[in-house]
């Protein structure tokens, strides 16, 4: 199942509204929102909990306090949480509010996130 195109709207948008440049990819069923060349957040389908997660960018600091509110968690692909990362789930993000906390933790983080290295193609 690919993701919520509801979701990926109300993030478009607040963007927009926000007046910030941003890059949307699909990848991998999902969808990655890029800032400035840099992971800023997306939307993750769990085919095991069965729902859309909202991933967010936010740094160890920001990630610290998150984690008191409903709905977030560690985001955890592989067993081991990556560090600066949480996983939202629906109930965590369903009103404005909620999505623009994420947004704008996302948003603070996002001059001090690291660019990921280009792969040089190969010829």
């Amino acid at each position: 199942m690919a993701y919520d195109q509801y979701t990926a709207d109300r993030i478009k948008n607040q963007l927009e509204a926000w007046n910030i440049h941003y890059e949307a990819r699909s990848m991998m069923g999902g969808l990655l929102i890029m800032v400035d060349d840099k992971m800023f957040c997306g939307i993750h389908y769990d085919k095991k909990k069965q729902t859309d997660l909202l991933m967010a960018r936010i740094g160890e600091d920001a990630a610290e306090e998150a984690l008191q509110k409903e709905g977030c968690h560690p985001m955890d692909f592989t067993g081991r949480p990556m560090k600066g990362y949480v996983f939202v789930t629906p109930d965590g993000y369903d009103s404005e509010a909620d999505m623009e906390y994420y947004l704008q933790k996302c948003l603070d983080f996002n001059p001090l996130a690291k660019r990921s290295k280009k792969r040089k193609k190969k010829n």
